[in-house]
């Protein structure tokens, strides 16, 4: 699940999406080139990558644009595993997946035991059965998909009056009886305008806390159950999933996202007058599940307790099969290993690929690792995590010191070759790797396009067709370089 975009990062996806990608080349300025010998003054710039270490990353990028190894890793978790929801047997069958393909690579492969939540979706249908100018005996069908984590109706449904609001200030303004008893509908837009100028995330953020808020919001005001508009761009009649909270508390009421073309619909009949529909949602959250973190070392031949960390998230939304979140992500964290084992590189430090389970609905596998591993951090060298899909990246997101910046630019020259030599710097990289952010491990990922991500996020259209193999070569060229460049370096990195 992405977070929102920086201003500096946003500008320059906008340039991008203006532009296009034959634009970074001639935006970038010219990268100085890392000194090979150290400066006989005392106050010299330490050298970080050796001049082996440079061309060794050219052989990377090189290697990474010409391999099918992270499309065919892709490929089958989307389809011949599919939809890897937290609990399922899909999740299960692609954790044993993964292991086996990395012990294949020759890597140090262990299951870390995490115990997940197990939700599971079930019948969800919902129709306005009195409407203004209602034709007599008719119905409009309403297109929806439960929240995650949300509580069933009645099994008979409910049926109730419907109240739109915009955002969170208009359903407060209401009285508590305009309210009880009936469904809230949060028609709140995700900006499309906001997107198309590459700022995806800037654009998801404003609209996800209807999402993950919306349902305690409602349930304040005796709401029976809350529908939010569908957080994203598609306008094909396509709902959109992802995880809601409850609070203690206050009363666990059904939560649902219909389409925005559905949003429009009963916003457009609720301003004429009585709108009522019958919801039914019967999702079912069964008993925690033993499921696990893939993790893989290709241990370093000078500082192996040193770790850097190149990962992805395992499991996936179940409407459909998780292939830009976060198959692509995993892919690329596998393609890391498969590369420096392919090449025969030698890695100064481990690099460790992390399959990390549960991102989508609690972060379970990233709480685990963070409580085993925390007396280790500060030998957590670098680490990475790739979840924003698969578009075209025009750089890194740095989550680090501003010097590091400095340091990353014989890397960014290598990689302006792909077109991906920006540098940004980032408040946030990824959800599993948090707690080791907060703990200063300086973080990176691929910068990438978001301007059609989010038209198929946690929907049925998150597939294989949306991925262009060519992009996910250049973002596994973007990790691959980073993390053998720090894995390499002949410095600490500043925290």
């Amino acid at each position: 699940m992405p977070f929102p975009l920086s201003k500096n990062q946003a500008a320059l996806l906008g340039l991008v999406a203006l532009f296009g990608p034959s634009f970074n080349a001639l935006a970038q300025p010219a990268q100085p080139e890392a000194s090979s010998t150290p400066s006989a003054s005392p106050s010299a710039t330490p050298i970080f990558f050796a001049e082996q270490t440079l061309a060794d990353l050219k052989q990377l990028r090189q290697a990474a644009s010409a391999s099918d190894y992270a499309f065919k890793q892709v490929a089958h978790l989307a389809n011949n595993i599919g939809p890897r929801l937290t609990g399922s047997v899909q999740a299960a069958k692609a954790v044993e997946y993964v292991a086996e393909e990395m012990k294949a690579l020759g890597c140090n492969v262990q299951l870390e035991k995490v115990m997940v939540p197990h939700w599971v979706r079930g019948v969800e249908t919902a129709e306005l059965t009195q409407f203004p100018r209602q034709a007599a005996g008719t119905t409009q069908k309403i297109v929806l998909c439960a929240l995650g984590g949300s509580v069933a109706t009645p099994p008979e449904g409910i049926n109730a009056d419907m109240v739109v609001v915009h955002d969170f200030e208009e359903l407060k303004s209401l009285p508590r009886e305009k309210v009880n008893g009936k469904i809230v509908l949060f028609n709140h837009s995700f900006d499309k305008q906001i997107a198309a100028q590459g700022r995806g995330g800037d654009a998801y953020g404003q609209a996800v806390v209807y999402r993950s808020d919306g349902p305690v919001a409602a349930a304040k005001l005796g709401a029976a159950a809350c529908l939010i508009r569908s957080v994203g761009g598609a306008d094909y009649r396509i709902p959109h999933t992802g995880q809601m909270n409850y609070e203690d508390g206050i009363p666990k009421i059904p939560a649902a996202a219909v389409t925005a073309e559905d949003g429009d619909l009963i916003a457009y009949l609720a301003a004429q007058g009585e709108t009522r529909m019958h919801l039914v949602l019967t999702p079912q959250t069964l008993p925690d599940v033993e499921s696990a973190n893939v993790i893989a070392d290709i241990q370093g031949s000078e500082h192996h307790e040193q770790i850097v960390i190149v990962s992805g998230h395992l499991d996936s939304w179940d409407l459909g099969t998780g292939a830009i979140d976060d198959g692509a992500g995993v892919a690329v964290a596998m393609e890391t290993a498969h590369l420096v084992q392919q090449l025969h590189l030698k890695p100064k430090r481990t690099i460790r690929v992390i399959a990390w389970m549960n991102e989508e609905n609690g972060s379970r596998g990233s709480k685990q690792y963070a409580k085993d591993h925390a007396s280790e951090f500060a030998n957590h060298f670098a680490i990475n995590e790739t979840d924003g899909g698969a578009g075209h990246p025009i750089g890194l997101n740095l989550k680090a010191k501003p010097e590091v910046k400095k340091i990353f630019e014989p890397v960014a020259k290598i990689l302006q070759e792909i077109g991906a030599g920006t540098l940004n710097l980032s408040e946030h990289i990824g959800a599993d790797i948090e707690p080791m952010e907060k703990a200063g491990v300086p973080a990176f990922s691929p910068m990438q396009d978001s301007r059609f991500y989010f038209n198929y996020h946690h929907t049925p259209a998150d597939t294989l067709d949306k991925i262009v193999p060519r992009e996910l070569q250049e973002n596994a060229a973007v990790v691959a370089v980073a993390a053998y460049a720090v894995a390499n370096a002949e410095q600490s990195l500043p925290r």
